[in-house]
C-alpha cells in the first residue's frame, strides 16, 4: 500500500507544465503512468513553482489513485470465497477472542453450503447491499428460517469487513440496509424448555450414566459440553456438592469453556450429590461421564442416540440439550434466587455495573445455603438398583461394572 501516497512528479511537455503519477485501471493489474495538465509554461494562467507544486497535489489527491478504497475498487483483487478462507483462518488463530472449533465447523457449512456458491467468485468491490439482497431472496425461496439467513448475511458482511489495510482501516466500508435487502425479522424464535414432570419422566426412563447426566443437566444449568468436561479428581469436590468448571467437550476433545465467565463453580443440593456420589464410585480420576473405552462422551451421539429416541418415547416435542439449561434458569428465577447468582451459575456475563462488584466465587456457604433451599424442582427415581455404567476389558469385551 506504499503507492496510496503519491504525490506526483513535474514535468515540462511542450508548452505545458504537466504532474505524471502512476494510476490504478479497473480490470487491469498494471498501472499506467498518467499524466495531468498544470498550466501553461508562460504567459496567461502560468503559476510560480509553489502554486505548481500545490495545483499537482490537487490533481493526484482528486484522482483518487491514494484512496484504498477506490485502489481496491478498481483493481479485481481478491474475492470472496478468498477472503473468507482468510478470515475464518484468522478468527481460528487470532489471541483476542479465538472462535471455537464447533463455530468454525457451523462457518464452514454456511460458506461452502450458500456463502462460496453465489458470491465466491465476486470481488469484494462487488459485495454489497444488491449482492446480498439477491442472496436473501435465494435463501427465502428455500425455505430457510429467518433466523438462518440472518445468521448467514450477518457472516457475509463480517468476511466483506475483515478486509483490512496495513492499518487497520476496511478496505470495502459499507453501510448495510437491512431494508434494502428485506431481511426477514426473526420473530417467536423457538426456545424449547422442559417441565418439571417432563424431567422427571425422562429420568424415569433412562438408566445408568444418562439419567445422572440428564438429572445434572437439570439440576444445575451446565452447558453439554461442560458436563462431559467434568473430570472427578479435577472439577468435582469430595463431597459431590461443588463442580468446578474449567473445560468443556467437543467432539471429545476438551477445549477452553464458551467465555471467561463460563469458568466458575456451581453448587447442588444433597440428593443430587448423593446420586453423583453413587454413580462415582470408587473412580478416583478420569472424566465424570464416559464410553465404554473410557473417552468423553460425544454430545451429538447423546443427543441423536438417547435423548431424542427417549423423547420420542415420552411424546415431548424433540430438542436440545438447552431445554435443560432454560429449565433450571426459569427454576431458579421461580424461586426468587438473586439473578447475579443466578448468572453465576450459568456462566453468563454480568448485566449491569453492580453485578460487577458481587463476587459468588468468595461466597460458597451462602451458594450452597441457596442450592439446599430451592433443591431440583424435579424428582429424582427411587434407588431401585444401583446404577451401571458400561466399560471395556482389556480383551475388548464389555463388562458391566456396578458402581458401589
Amino acid at each position: 500500500m506504499s503507492r496510496r501516497s503519491q504525490v506526483g512528479s513535474i514535468e515540462k511537455s511542450g508548452k505545458w507544465y504537466v504532474v505524471r503519477f502512476w494510476k490504478d485501471v479497473p480490470g487491469q493489474e498494471q498501472r499506467i503512468h498518467a499524466s495531468e495538465r498544470i498550466c501553461p509554461v508562460s504567459g496567461p494562467g502560468s503559476l510560480n513553482r509553489t502554486e505548481r507544486r500545490r495545483r499537482a497535489l490537487q490533481i493526484v489527491m482528486s484522482s483518487g489513485v491514494n484512496d484504498p478504497q477506490k485502489f481496491a475498487e478498481a483493481t479485481v483483487g481478491t474475492t470472496f470465497r478468498e477472503q473468507s478462507e482468510r478470515f475464518m483462518q484468522q478468527a481460528a488463530e487470532r489471541k483476542r477472542r479465538p472462535i471455537k472449533p464447533k463455530t468454525l465447523q457451523e462457518w464452514r457449512y454456511c460458506v461452502d453450503k450458500w456463502l462460496n456458491p453465489h458470491l465466491g467468485e465476486m470481488p469484494l468491490a462487488d459485495v454489497h447491499n444488491g449482492a446480498l439482497k439477491a442472496l436473501v431472496a435465494k435463501m427465502d425461496a428455500a425455505g430457510l428460517s429467518p433466523k438462518s439467513i440472518n445468521n448467514h448475511i450477518g457472516l457475509a458482511k463480517q468476511v466483506v469487513g475483515s478486509a483490512k489495510d496495513e492499518n487497520g482501516e476496511p478496505l470495502f466500508p459499507r453501510k448495510w440496509d437491512a431494508e434494502f435487502m428485506d431481511l426477514p425479522t426473526v420473530r417467536n424464535q423457538r426456545k424449547p424448555k422442559f417441565t418439571s414432570e417432563q424431567v422427571s419422566s425422562l429420568l424415569r426412563n433412562v438408566v445408568g450414566q444418562k439419567r445422572v447426566l440428564y438429572a445434572l443437566l437439570a439440576g444445575t444449568g451446565l452447558r453439554i459440553g461442560e458436563a462431559l468436561g467434568l473430570e472427578i479428581d479435577k472439577h468435582v469436590s469430595s463431597d459431590c456438592r461443588v463442580l468446578h468448571v474449567r473445560q468443556s467437550v467437543w467432539n471429545r476433545k476438551p477445549q477452553e469453556p464458551k467465555t471467561a465467565n463460563a469458568i466458575r463453580e456451581v453448587d447442588i443440593c444433597p440428593a443430587l450429590a448423593t446420586m453423583l456420589k453413587e454413580f462415582i464410585g470408587d473412580r478416583k480420576s478420569g472424566f465424570l461421564f464416559t464410553s465404554e473405552t473410557g473417552r468423553p462422551l460425544s454430545d451429538t451421539n447423546v443427543l441423536h442416540r438417547s435423548l431424542h429416541p427417549a423423547l420420542k418415547k415420552l411424546g415431548i416435542e424433540q430438542c436440545g440439550f438447552h431445554a435443560f439449561r432454560r429449565f433450571r434458569a426459569t427454576f431458579l428465577s421461580g424461586c426468587r434466587v438473586p439473578e447475579s447468582l443466578i448468572r453465576f451459575w450459568l456462566g453468563h456475563a454480568s448485566k449491569n455495573v453492580t453485578d460487577g462488584y458481587v463476587r459468588w466465587e468468595q461466597e460458597p456457604a451462602y451458594r450452597l445455603s441457596v442450592a439446599d433451599s430451592v433443591g431440583l424442582g424435579f424428582e429424582l427415581p427411587q434407588a431401585e438398583s444401583p446404577i451401571v455404567r458400561n466399560v471395556r476389558r482389556k480383551s475388548s469385551k464389555a463388562e458391566t461394572v456396578v458402581a458401589a
